[in-house]
């Protein structure tokens, strides 16, 4: 598989370098980057949105214990957890808590850095704004399916986290979650604030705000 050199220099997170708790990843991935080789080329985007579903939240599929189904939720922090969602789309969300205990963080939405014609052609789409605002667009611009689910994403495989020389503060914003009928007044949404590839409001309310730097890599 020859994969054409990325616009974006990225370095692959550690195991290390991740929270061991689903509301410090939450907050913790916001300004990282998603990135994704397949035999179609290389995609990847900057996480400008999330929401945590911590230990005992009712709200998670973690609550009522490990399944077939949820398994990867209860991997050290780290893993993809991807579960397909009312018939229609596969959402990917990363494990967040330590081995044997449930906890997890949706990946709500992206600003496409590389491979953007790929996304397109895969959503059918070119409206760039709408390629990935939403978990249901952003694993389908990605070509994330339940085959990915398991996948260690701190080991260098073709679905990874990394870290990029962007280098610059965060305004990472603080709100309710969205679409959920239990546990919906934790402020448990974490996005940047002045990101439009946000997919939901800027907050339910006045959200609360904090500043999050990002050092440069450039590896």
């Amino acid at each position: 598989m020859i994969i054409p050199a990325p616009a974006h220099k990225t370095r692959r997170l550690t195991r290390a370098e991740l929270p061991v708790d689903a509301v410090e990843m939450a907050r913790f991935l916001v300004g990282r980057v998603l990135v994704h080789d397949s035999p179609k080329g290389r995609t990847s985007g900057r996480i400008v949105e999330t929401e945590a579903y911590p230990v005992g939240d009712a709200a998670g599929h973690a609550f009522s214990g490990a399944t077939r189904r949820n398994r990867s939720l209860f991997l050290e922090p780290g893993h993809a957890y991807v579960y397909f969602s009312y018939g229609a789309w596969c959402l990917f969300n990363v494990s967040a808590g330590a081995p044997g205990i449930g906890a997890g963080v949706l990946v709500r939405a992206l600003e496409p850095l590389d491979g953007i014609d790929l996304m397109k052609r895969r959503r059918g789409t070119s409206r760039l704004r709408d390629l990935a605002r939403g978990p249901g667009r952003l694993a389908q611009a990605m070509g994330i399916g339940l085959s990915c689910d398991g996948v260690d994403l701190c080991s260098g495989n073709a679905l990874r986290l990394a870290e990029d020389d962007a280098g610059h503060p965060i305004r990472i914003g603080i709100s309710r979650r969205i679409g959920i009928s239990k546990a919906v007044d934790r402020p448990l949404r974490f996005f940047a604030r002045d990101n439009p590839f946000v997919s939901g409001p800027r907050g339910f309310g006045p959200p609360r705000t904090e500043v999050s730097a990002r050092s440069p890599t450039n590896v």
